[in-house]
């Protein structure tokens, strides 16, 4: 991917059926470099959040490259939720303000059909130096500001999610416990229309543990409950690490489902 993109600054059609040579020898297949070249006009704001992106004809054109390659460069993108195809409509940039894509990055599921209904509680917001393993996650220097959030998600008015949030602190400059209280969607949807940065994917890792005798009280449960330990690390384009999550889930009346493909 990245000869691909090192040889398109200028020109889309560089280093793909153009005949120019690249530095490096590509190996990948076409439609794997032409969805090289759409991810890297994603990752510059060419086409942003929620908006239409060209044809298949026009990208083909664009890219001189025939519209079955990129079909197929789309279709990968769309498996990965980068963009959604709309019947008649059009292909268009995924946002995190769609109600499918705002359970994408959330696992825990109901055991029941009742309605789930969730609401945030806003525990503490504050701006700090970075501890060494934070640093290390977020790709940033120990001891460079980083913002953390501690907050409490509630469904249907139970305690059910205890997350503590770690952001690099030069990307979401203004971010307040205030601004946070006062937005009503998801915060992954705040991070892209405010600060420029979309969570595209993310890494998790799930252990077993029992609920400390701070998280109890706060999810109203008796000490050494049986907990989700989540930790995850969320990736914005060009494989940015853009924040850091811990989350300890309840999972009394919920469980953590997950898709495999």
């Amino acid at each position: 991917m990245s000869s691909i993109l090192s040889n398109s600054n200028n020109g889309d059609a560089q280093g793909v059926g153009s005949g120019v040579a690249s530095p490096a020898p590509t190996f990948s297949p076409l439609y794997q470099q032409i969805k090289a070249l759409i991810m890297q006009r994603l990752e510059a704001g060419e086409w942003k959040p929620g908006e239409l992106i060209p044809s298949e004809v026009e990208l083909g054109s664009r890219f001189k490259v025939s519209q079955g390659t990129v079909r197929k460069a789309i279709d990968e993108l769309a498996a990965e939720n980068l963009v959604v195809r709309r019947q008649g409509k059009g292909t268009f940039v995924a946002t995190h303000h769609e109600t499918q894509a705002q359970f994408r990055f959330l696992r825990l599921m109901a055991d029941s059909d009742e309605p789930q209904r969730p609401e945030n509680k806003i525990l503490e917001v504050k701006r700090v130096r970075a501890p060494a393993e934070v640093a290390r996650q977020l790709d940033v220097k120990s001891g460079d500001s980083v913002i953390f959030i501690r907050r409490v998600k509630y469904f249907n008015g139970v305690p059910i999610i205890l997350e503590e949030i770690w952001l690099p602190g030069a990307i979401f400059k203004g971010l307040t416990a205030e601004r946070l209280v006062e937005y009503k969607g998801p915060l992954y949807g705040l991070f892209e229309s405010e600060f420029g940065t979309r969570m595209i994917r993310a890494e998790e890792r799930i252990r077993a543990v029992g609920a400390d005798p701070e998280s109890a009280e706060i999810l109203g449960v008796p000490p050494n409950t049986p907990l989700l330990s989540v930790e995850r690390a969320s990736f914005t384009y060009g494989d940015k690490p853009v924040e850091m999550r811990r989350g300890l889930y309840l999972t009394t009346n919920h469980h953590y489902q997950s898709e495999l493909s």
